[in-house]
């Protein structure tokens, strides 16, 4: 009889699989309790490269190869090469945008328009009628997130809670759009129908977004800003005008019409060097200053150094200069450095089955709907954490639980539903997981103090379990035609 390979969650026992995931939490803890906000800056890599090889040892006491193993961590890595290329595109638009001025028109129109009484609120709706429009909260994020979050380091609002109402807006369109790379995962990862997804998603997306209004109106900051003079300060070292909107529309019409993100971002990034060279160039001359320089490469120097280094704003003013002292490549590179040695323990456990050997016990004991929905939530927040990849986080569950969820007769709306709820929305709480790192890169708040206001993200799981808890919308397949029903060819029995 030929040689069968054993499937790895059959070669790695329960201890095994235990000591890589105790060794995580462990180094993470001590790493956040001895370094802080600085932790992602340094030791918590160090230690998810030690978990690694502690993983690593055990795969290969549970009979694995190196080789394997080696491969496994490559393709891990590989994974998140389009993360990381989004995110060195992001760094060189903040810089560019910094110099050409839209990052201070934002800033400058929002102080006029917004109030501290509802900012957090409007920030909500705003992100969200975006999100919604293009489907990527990362652009958002990245993009508009940026203005808001100096639109309230000038009010003086706390620019945890306003990274949290970035999140909790950008999220909601992240799940609920179908232009989202996140809802058509979900969908193809559960076999269900993307229009039946997007509108089960609903029952749980609008008062999970419902709730974070209520939430971020409370919070407001009572009393009037006096904006008047922070503008002035504005109009003396920026001629603001509608017309510095114009990459942040480039970026925004490219997205609408599905570019993929990194060009989309990266031709933003250009387009507001271009603009700053016409309408900036006396700071992008500052900026990349050498004597003796033709002046054609002095702006081509200024815009290189903007987009690979950041911009370094001299106005004298203390706050400017702190609000548009950002971005470049460069400054992208720590939360690389944490998303690859993420991902490298990410491709270890999932190669040496570590997370299936973990989770099979709990799946096989869920006896009722509402504890199998409690397991995928759990499972799709586990593999967030020990995988570190959004997309990795919802492939990994919505497979596992397919057949389980099949065998209950639900819809694969409803598996498609609360993974969306879970594994969508949680990965940018995690400060090592793709997600969670990018969105303090970029907003420029450390994940552990925005991840408490994020109040869409930490709602839409609790929300899924109470469906399921209660019996609400947990449509079975004799609800509707059969016909309907979309599952993959080798799918269509339940053995």
């Amino acid at each position: 009889m030929a040689n069968v390979p054993v499937p790895s969650f059959q070669k790695m026992t329960l201890i095994g699989a235990v000591i890589p995931v105790v060794a995580l939490i462990s180094l993470l803890a001590l790493s956040y309790y001895l370094f802080g906000d600085e932790a992602s800056s340094g030791p918590n890599q160090i230690a998810l490269l030690f978990c690694a090889l502690i993983a690593t040892f055990v795969a290969l006491t549970h009979g694995f190869q190196f080789d394997e193993l080696k491969d496994a961590v490559v393709d891990s890595v590989s994974t998140g090469m389009h993360a990381i290329f989004i995110l060195l595109a992001v760094g060189s638009l903040i810089g560019t945008w910094a110099m050409s001025g839209t990052i201070m028109a934002m800033v400058y129109y929002g102080l006029q328009i917004l109030s501290p009484n509802y900012f957090y609120f409007t920030t909500v709706i705003i992100c969200a009628l975006v999100s919604v429009s293009i489907g990527s909260s990362w652009t958002v994020a990245g993009t508009i997130g940026i203005g808001l979050m100096g639109i309230a380091t000038k009010m003086g609002l706390d620019p945890a809670i306003t990274a949290g109402a970035v999140l909790s807006g950008a999220y909601f369109g992240d799940k609920s759009s179908p232009l989202s790379d996140a809802t058509n995962l979900a969908t193809a990862a559960a076999g269900s129908n993307l229009y039946a997804h997007i509108k089960e998603n609903l029952w749980t997306s609008i008062p999970a977004l419902a709730i974070a209004l209520v939430v971020f109106w409370w919070l407001g900051k009572p009393g009037d800003f006096v904006a008047q003079e922070t503008l002035t300060s504005i109009e003396r070292y920026y001629d603001i005008t509608l017309l510095n909107f114009l990459p942040l529309v480039l970026v925004l019409g490219l997205a609408l019409v599905r570019y993929p993100p990194f060009t989309t971002i990266f031709i933003g990034a250009l387009f507001g060097g271009l603009y700053a060279v016409v309408m900036e160039p006396d700071k992008v001359i500052a900026l990349g200053s050498t004597p003796h320089l033709p002046y054609a490469l002095e702006m081509t120097k200024g815009v290189w150094i903007a987009m690979s280094n950041g911009y370094v704003s001299v106005t004298g003013d203390p706050s400017i200069d702190a609000l548009l002292s950002r971005g470049g490549m460069g400054n992208m590179l720590t939360t690389i450095w944490l998303i690859m040695t993420a991902l490298a323990f990410g491709g270890v456990v999932e190669k040496a089955g570590i997370l299936d050997r973990i989770i099979g016990p709990i799946l096989r004991a869920a006896k009722t709907t509402g504890a199998l929905v409690l397991s995928l939530v759990s499972t799709a927040i586990a593999t967030n954490i020990l995988a570190a990849d959004q997309y990795i986080a919802i492939v990994i569950p919505g497979r596992m639980y397919r057949k389980s969820f099949r065998l209950r007769r639900l819809r694969p709306e409803v598996l498609s539903r609360a993974v969306g709820d879970s594994a969508t929305v949680t990965s940018a709480l995690i400060p090592w997981n793709s997600c969670g790192a990018y969105m303090a890169a970029t907003l420029g708040v450390p994940t552990l103090a925005f991840a408490g206001f994020a109040v869409f993200n930490i709602a839409s799981p609790i929300l899924t379990v109470l469906f399921a808890v209660m019996g609400w919308r947990m449509l079975t397949m004799t609800d509707h035609k059969p016909e309907r029903i979309v599952l993959p060819d080798d799918e269509q029995k339940v053995e």
